[in-house]
């Protein structure tokens, strides 16, 4: 990490455990102001800018600043970000079909999209440089959410992301089932499920490129379950947008932060 970048990680509650994976603090003073890569991982995230909000590249090329408070729905492409001043952050990061209740809609209506919850959160402040606070603040809005809504989960729909997780291949189905399974992750999840397999694959990479015991790109693409090197490849360029050398070199503060963390592959939250 940067020399002054913070990140942290915040186990939530008992009562939102089986929607929210994990609560989520940054900050960075002083940033620098280059373009930062962020891959899919699979989870939905509720997003509360505390410092100045990033800006992200549109389709058009055009970089536009993000809303101060936003819900980053299920990614499938890469997103390009980038800071305009110092940043500080706490976001929420669901489980893959945990964020539905919250959102209010289907899952898949958020898909690659980041979706303006300034109003949803309107009066909602934060303090700079107090990330448990930042956290308790998130986790008070959530828990109030779900007892008045009646959060709940879909057995089918996380049963096939448990499976995905461990990467343990799906349980035989008849072509009426698996439709109506496709039905419930558009709706639960946002992806299909061999999209969010895709991804968790390549979140996998990125556990066995890192730490202690890192390996290289290529060895680690073979132990997240990559045939060869020109299938991992490709993935680069389809979830960041780049090549594994370019990200290596390039990636800073935030992107760097998300991928020596979030990437590790583990459990999820238990029911």
């Amino acid at each position: 990490m940067d020399g002054g970048d913070r990140y942290r990680e915040f186990d939530p509650p008992a009562s939102l455990r089986p929607f929210v994976r994990t609560i989520w603090t940054y900050a960075a003073p002083a940033p620098e102001p280059t373009v930062q890569r962020i891959a899919p991982d699979g989870c939905p995230e509720l997003i509360l800018d505390i410092g100045s909000p990033y800006e992200e590249q549109g389709e058009d090329g055009v970089f536009r600043l993000q809303p101060r408070a936003l819900f980053a729905g299920q990614m499938t492409r890469p997103l390009a970000l980038r800071p305009v001043g110092p940043v500080e952050l706490v976001a929420v990061r669901f489980e893959p079909d945990g964020a539905r209740d919250w959102l209010g809609q289907t899952a898949a209506g958020a898909t690659d999209r980041r979706l303006d919850m300034t109003a949803r959160l309107a009066g909602v402040t934060a303090p700079a440089g107090d990330p448990a606070a930042q956290v308790e603040i998130m986790v008070r809005i959530l828990d109030d959410h779900r007892r008045r809504n009646d959060w709940s989960l879909d057995p089918s729909v996380r049963a096939e992301i448990e499976a995905a997780e461990a990467d343990r291949p799906s349980p035989a189905r008849s072509p009426g089932e698996q439709r109506a399974l496709q039905r419930r992750f558009h709706d639960r999840v946002g992806a299909p499920p061999r999209m969010l397999r895709s991804i968790l694959r390549f979140r996998r990479v990125f556990d066995h490129a890192q730490g202690p015991d890192a390996l290289g790109w290529l060895e680690a693409g073979l132990e997240a379950g990559y045939f060869d090197q020109p299938q991992l490849a490709r993935d680069f360029r389809r979830f960041l947008g780049c090549t594994a050398t370019e990200w290596a070199r390039d990636q800073v503060g935030l992107a760097r932060s998300l991928a020596s963390q979030s990437y590790k592959p583990g459990p999820l939250s238990p029911h």
